[in-house]
C-alpha cells in the first residue's frame, strides 16, 4: 500500500496539479464565489494551446472491429482569415460490419474526449461547473449531427450526459455552396440528457456538475462518408447569447466567442453601442450620458 502511495506522489505533474487545485479552492473560499453569479468564464478545453490536443482520447468503432476512421489534428492560427488555432476532428464513417464478429450489430461512430485529469492530495481531480449555466463551444461545422458528451463521477460509470451540437453557420446552412463559418454554440447544462450505451436512461437525474470527469464530442449519425468539425475552445459561462445574465436586463461585458476574451469584449461593446444609437427618441445628451466605454475610448482616440 505504501509503495503505491509513493508512486502516486512521484507521478509526473502530481504536485503541480495539487498546487493548482489548492490555489483554485483558496480563491473560491476567499472570494465566496458560490454566493454570487460570476460573469467570468471558466476555461475547460482550450485548443489554441497545442498541448491540449495531446490530452485527448480518440474512440471509434474499430474497438469492436469496425472500419470508421478519425483523427484529431492541431491547426495553426491564420490572422489573414481571422482563424484561431484549433483542432480538426475529421475522418470517415463506415457502417460496414466486421466479418468475424457476429455479435456486433452496429458500427459507424467516432468520438473524442479528454483523458482523466489525474490526482492531487485532495483526491481525484474534477471540474466543478456548478456556478455556471451554459457550456460554450467555439466551432466550425460541416453540418453533420454531432453530440456533445459530458461524463461525471457517476455511480454508473458508463452514464453520459448528451446534447446535440446545434449550429447555425455550418457548411450548407445558407445554400448548397455556402462555406462553414466560426460560431459560438451555447448549451444549457440543464438541457443535457443522461444516456447509457446510446439509450436515454429513466428516470432522468440532475447532472453532478461538481464532479465533471470529461468533455467531448461524438458523431453517431451512422451516415457513411467524410466528416470535419473544427473546435477552438470549450468553456463554462453564465452569459447568454446576448452577453447578459439570464433574467437581468443590465449589459454585461464578457465572453462572446472565445475563451480568450480581449477581442470578443470589444466586439460585444461595439454591438451594444450600435443598438443604443439605433434606439428612437434619444437626444444627444442621453446618448452622451449613457455612452459605452467603447464609444468613450473611440472618442478620446479621435
Amino acid at each position: 500500500m505504501f509503495r503505491a502511495t509513493l508512486r502516486r506522489y512521484a507521478a509526473p505533474g502530481f504536485w503541480t496539479r495539487t498546487n493548482q487545485e489548492f490555489q483554485r479552492q483558496a480563491k473560491f473560499t476567499i472570494n465566496l464565489e458560490a454566493l454570487t453569479i460570476t460573469t467570468i468564464p471558466q476555461p475547460l478545453l482550450d485548443f489554441e494551446e497545442p498541448q491540449t490536443a495531446t490530452w485527448m482520447k480518440m474512440m471509434t468503432d474499430q474497438t469492436v472491429g469496425g472500419f470508421s476512421e478519425a483523427k484529431l489534428t492541431q491547426m495553426p492560427a491564420d490572422a489573414a482569415s481571422d482563424t484561431p488555432a484549433h483542432v480538426r476532428f475529421h475522418g470517415n464513417i463506415s457502417t460496414k460490419l466486421p466479418h468475424d464478429r457476429p455479435d456486433v450489430m452496429k458500427t459507424g461512430y467516432a468520438a473524442f474526449r479528454n483523458h482523466d485529469r489525474g490526482r492531487t492530495l485532495f483526491g481525484e481531480l474534477f471540474w466543478n461547473i456548478e456556478p455556471y449555466s451554459y457550456l460554450a463551444l467555439r466551432v466550425k461545422s460541416d453540418g453533420r449531427r454531432y453530440f456533445v458528451n459530458i461524463q461525471t463521477d457517476s455511480i454508473v460509470e458508463s452514464d453520459i450526459h448528451q446534447h446535440k451540437l446545434l449550429t447555425k453557420r455550418h457548411k450548407g446552412a445558407d445554400g448548397p455552396n455556402s462555406p462553414a463559418e466560426w460560431e459560438t454554440v451555447l448549451i444549457r447544462f440543464h438541457d443535457f440528457v443522461r444516456t447509457n450505451q446510446g439509450f436515454i436512461t429513466e428516470p432522468q437525474s440532475e447532472m453532478l456538475r461538481q464532479k465533471i470527469k470529461s468533455f467531448g464530442i461524438g458523431l453517431i449519425d451512422r451516415e457513411p462518408g467524410a466528416f470535419d468539425l473544427s473546435v477552438s475552445a470549450m468553456w463554462a459561462t453564465n452569459l447568454n447569447e446576448r452577453g447578459q445574465l439570464d433574467g437581468r436586463t443590465g449589459w454585461q461585458e464578457g465572453d462572446q466567442g472565445s475563451a480568450r476574451l480581449s477581442e470578443v469584449t470589444v466586439e460585444a461593446m461595439r454591438q451594444k453601442a450600435e443598438e443604443r444609437r439605433a434606439m428612437p427618441d434619444w437626444d444627444e445628451k442621453v446618448k452622451r450620458d449613457t455612452m459605452s466605454d467603447y464609444d468613450k475610448e473611440k472618442r478620446r482616440a479621435t
